[in-house]
């Protein structure tokens, strides 16, 4: 064991050491990732081009470095790129969205979503050459016995943040899709009773010919509130 190691209550800590900035270089780096973050859309035209397998991995492995509740890390990534699979996943994709678009939704729901051009149709689930899979777990198993998780939706909400910034900043497209319900992945997938689907995210690179809405993000003046000292 390492030398620096402080036990606090018996419970090992190790030295942690924040890079020091100058203010002008943390301004500049703040500036440099929003425009990088801002430039990330959601796609929906993919390319079926390949995508090394490697980069994707490294992606999913720094969202797992997002802060989870106890360090429980409760979740599951599946990547799926078995045509196979794909194609089960988008039939039974489809067959959801169907019933959502034609019975489910709302009118205010589907005048909200008319500018995205949106329905039921979701090639891009066998288009995209990777789907990852994340599933919830509200509890894991240690034997026969049950382990309680906490704070699972906040955790995986934030791995999920963490690994679609990772994918945008090597230079891939991703899409957060949920066709509601998802219980079809769980069957599809043969995931055990303590997993839950969270998300569904194709992966590839946008099509030559993809088009986005052209929608504006709210401005952080609509989004902020501060408290200042007077």
């Amino acid at each position: 064991m390492s030398q620096d190691v402080t036990f606090v209550n018996g419970f090992p800590f190790i030295p942690y050491h924040q890079p020091v900035r100058s203010a002008s270089e943390m301004a500049e780096r703040a500036n440099r990732f929003f425009e990088e973050m801002s430039a990330r859309r959601s796609i929906r035209d993919f390319s079926a081009d390949p995508v090394d397998r490697i980069v994707v991995l490294k992606c999913i492995e720094t969202a797992t470095t997002a802060p989870s509740g106890a360090n429980k890390q409760p979740y599951t990534f599946c990547l799926v790129s078995d045509p196979h699979l794909k194609k089960q996943i988008r039939e039974a994709a489809e067959k959801e969205e169907y019933e959502s678009y034609t019975k489910r939704m709302s009118d205010e729901w589907l005048d909200d979503i008319r500018p995205l051009q949106t329905d039921w149709h979701k090639p891009f689930l066998e288009t995209a050459p990777y789907l990852i899979v994340v599933f919830k777990k509200a509890f894991d198993f240690a034997g026969a016995a049950k382990k309680n998780n906490y704070y699972v939706t906040e955790s995986v909400g934030l791995a999920c943040g963490f690994l679609l910034a990772a994918l945008h900043q090597v230079g891939l497209a991703a899409l957060t899709h949920t066709p509601s319900p998802m219980n079809f992945l769980s069957s599809i997938l043969q995931r055990p009773e303590n997993e839950r689907p969270f998300l569904l995210i194709p992966v590839g690179y946008a099509a030559a010919d993809a088009l986005v809405p052209d929608i504006k993000r709210k401005p952080l003046s609509e989004l902020l509130v501060e408290y200042v000292e007077n």
